[in-house]
């Protein structure tokens, strides 16, 4: 008996067993790029390519990963198709800068969320890691830190520039906003984890059609990416991924940005792209988990509407904390006292009463003047979601599991 179950392990370990895949060979393109102009990050203003590791498509990492075509690039990463070799899959490769602080932050998000070994849904809900591991340069003067993904497709910025009227339909929002609410949820009741950069670009579709993984490789074999030199190392221009037969769901990622905590007064770094930032970032005081929840609020709107709800420059198109919280006031009202008196840069903006000072305009508007695609009791509804997430106190903003529970939100 012993010797038949041998024999049938010995059987399945032949049939179902494969030898790793042999490295495929990538041609470069003919297609030689002006090495002066700047492409992808070069454009970075903190662009240096010293700090960037070298990368050539069809190089092999670990013996493993093959690198058959580059997806894009981020603030502080380049991010690569690549072929596992050993388990004949594709999986994504992002590969930071040397000495990055992001890279070490988001590898110990990572590693915790998985650590947790959650069954929440939300837990599906949020990129999953897969390995990380260090590279050093052939010369041995460069060392960046990698992560291995399972692939994602386009983005929610990508997905919204393909329909109509650049805008999401509101079931579409609807659904899309219920995924990232899930995720939400699991990480600030379970991760303990704030995520501080919530937008569309880092939402991003999961795959449930994998030719276009396929269909990447064999454009890039048929008709190798363009590329141009920098210092000693090739810059490549990047491949965008096929449109899918069926769209995967949302999925949350990058978590360079990442902080671990939870309840009041946690942090009080700067954090949040520009126009999603709290009032309580924007005013330099102690934050927690809620700044996500504003956050996915602006971010609702801007999915919505035709325009931002916030644009935060002055009128010379720079920067300004002033602009933004006026339009802050336009459609929240002033802020509370308390507020105002636990924040000191506040005394730049609002007198010793709490006068705004008139450093830019008010803007005359409403939340109800701006939204233009619903109408009667769907829009009173709408509305009425956006004010759980977009208010001055973060204690008084809702909860991701509260706002689940929405009558918008589950109308149908």
């Amino acid at each position: 008996m012993m010797l038949v179950r041998l024999s049938r392990q010995l059987f399945a370990r032949r049939v179902f067993w494969r030898s790793p895949s042999l490295a495929r060979q990538f041609s470069q393109s003919h297609i030689i790029l002006d090495s002066i102009d700047k492409l992808e990050e070069e454009t970075l203003p903190w662009y240096s390519h010293e700090n960037f590791f070298p990368v050539k498509i069809g190089d092999v990492f670990r013996s493993r990963y093959q690198v058959v075509g580059k997806l894009g690039y981020g603030g502080y990463s380049t991010v690569w198709l690549c072929r596992d070799l050993q388990k004949h899959i594709y999986v994504t490769l992002k590969m930071y800068e040397r000495n990055s602080t992001h890279a070490k932050r988001e590898t110990q998000i990572y590693n915790h969320i998985e650590s947790l070994g959650s069954s929440h849904t939300g837990a599906l809900l949020v990129r999953t890691l897969l390995e990380s591991f260090h590279l050093n340069s052939p010369d041995g003067s460069h060392s960046c830190q990698c992560l291995v993904h399972p692939p994602l497709a386009m983005s929610l910025f990508e997905l919204r520039n393909r329909t109509k009227g650049k805008v999401f339909p509101e079931d579409l929002l609807k659904q899309t906003l219920i995924h990232i609410l899930l995720a939400l949820d699991f990480l600030h009741t379970e991760a303990h984890v704030i995520h501080t950069d919530i937008q569309e670009k880092n939402i991003m579709l999961s795959v449930e059609d994998e030719s276009i993984l396929r269909d990447f490789e064999k454009s890039e074999t048929l008709n190798p990416s363009p590329w141009k030199m920098a210092g000693d190392r090739i810059i490549y221009r990047s491949r965008k991924l096929g449109i899918p037969k069926v769209h995967g769901r949302p999925v949350l990622a990058d978590f360079g940005e990442a902080r671990f905590g939870s309840g009041s007064g946690t942090y009080c770094e700067d954090v949040q792209p520009l126009i999603y930032r709290a009032p309580e970032v924007v005013l330099r005081m102690a934050w927690d988990e809620k700044i996500d929840i504003w956050n996915l609020g602006v971010l609702a709107w801007d999915l919505f509407e035709a325009g931002h709800l916030f644009y935060a420059r002055d009128s010379d198109k720079n920067d300004s904390d002033s602009q933004h919280l006026a339009e802050m006031i336009a459609l929240l009202g002033p802020p509370p006292r308390e507020i105002l008196d636990n924040s000191e840069y506040a005394r730049s903006f609002f007198d010793s009463d709490g006068n705004w000072k008139g450093l830019c305009e008010i803007p005359s508007t409403s939340l109800e003047k701006l939204e233009g695609n619903l109408q009667g009791v769907q829009q009173g509804q709408f509305l009425c979601f956006m004010r759980k997430m977009l208010r001055w106190r973060p204690e008084e903003r809702a909860s991701a599991e509260e706002l689940l529970s929405d009558a918008w939100l589950r109308s149908p």
